[in-house]
C-alpha cells in the first residue's frame, strides 16, 4: 500500500505550487531576458519575474519548516544505492537553489543603480535588501549578481528538467512508486504503470 510512502496534502501542495512558480520564473526570464532594453514588457515581467521569484522564496522557507516539523516518507523499497543517493544530492541541489536564486534576485535588484522599487503582485511593497558596495560601483555589482543569477536559473532548469526526467524514468521505465507519492490520488496516474 502506497499510503504509507506518500507524501502528506500540504507537502504536495507546496511541492506543486513550487514547481509551477519555478516553470513560470523560467519561462518569463529567458523571455523578458530577449526583450530590448527599454520595452515596456520587459518592466512589466521584471515586476511578474520579482514577484513570483519572492513567493518562491516564501513556499520554500515554507516547505523546509513543514519538512522539519513533518518528516518525509521513507524512500522507496527497490532504490539502487546510488539513485538514492543521487535523488539525495538533487534534492540538496534544488533547495539551495530555491533559496540562493531568489535571494540573489533580490539582492541584484537592490543592488542596481536604478532603485526600481519592488511592489509584488502590483500591490505589496518589498524593501531592499541593504547590499553594501562590494565593488568600486553599484552597477558593477549589480551586473557581476545579474549574471550569477542568469546561471543560476540555467542550472535551475536543468536540475529541474532531470527531476521531472527522473521521475517519469521511475514511472514509465521501472513502474515503481516515485512518482506517486508525490502526486494527489484524484490525479489518474494508476497504482502502478504496467
Amino acid at each position: 500500500m502506497i499510503a504509507e510512502g506518500r507524501y502528506g496534502a500540504v507537502a504536495m501542495a507546496l511541492h506543486w505550487l513550487t514547481a509551477a512558480a519555478v516553470v513560470g520564473l523560467i519561462v518569463i526570464g529567458w523571455v523578458m531576458m530577449d526583450l530590448p532594453k527599454g520595452a515596456s514588457l520587459k518592466f512589466v515581467l521584471f515586476q511578474w519575474h520579482k514577484s513570483i521569484g519572492i513567493t518562491v522564496l516564501l513556499l520554500t522557507l515554507l516547505r523546509l519548516a513543514w519538512r522539519l516539523a513533518h518528516r518525509p516518507p521513507p524512500p522507496p523499497a527497490g532504490l539502487t544505492d546510488w539513485e538514492r543517493r543521487g535523488s539525495q544530492a538533487a534534492h540538496f541541489a534544488l533547495y539551495v537553489l530555491l533559496l540562493v536564486l531568489p535571494l540573489g534576485g533580490w539582492a541584484a535588484v537592490s543592488a542596481s543603480p536604478l532603485n526600481i522599487p519592488t511592489i509584488l503582485y502590483g500591490v505589496v511593497p518589498w524593501p531592499h535588501l541593504p547590499v553594501p558596495d562590494l565593488l568600486s560601483n553599484r552597477e558593477q555589482l549589480a551586473e557581476l549578481l545579474e549574471d550569477c543569477h542568469g546561471l543560476g536559473g540555467n542550472l535551475m532548469a536543468w536540475l529541474a528538467g532531470l527531476h521531472v526526467l527522473a521521475a517519469l524514468w521511475h514511472h514509465f521505465y521501472r513502474k515503481d512508486e516515485v512518482l506517486l507519492r508525490m502526486t494527489p490520488r484524484s490525479i489518474p496516474l494508476g497504482r502502478r504503470c504496467g
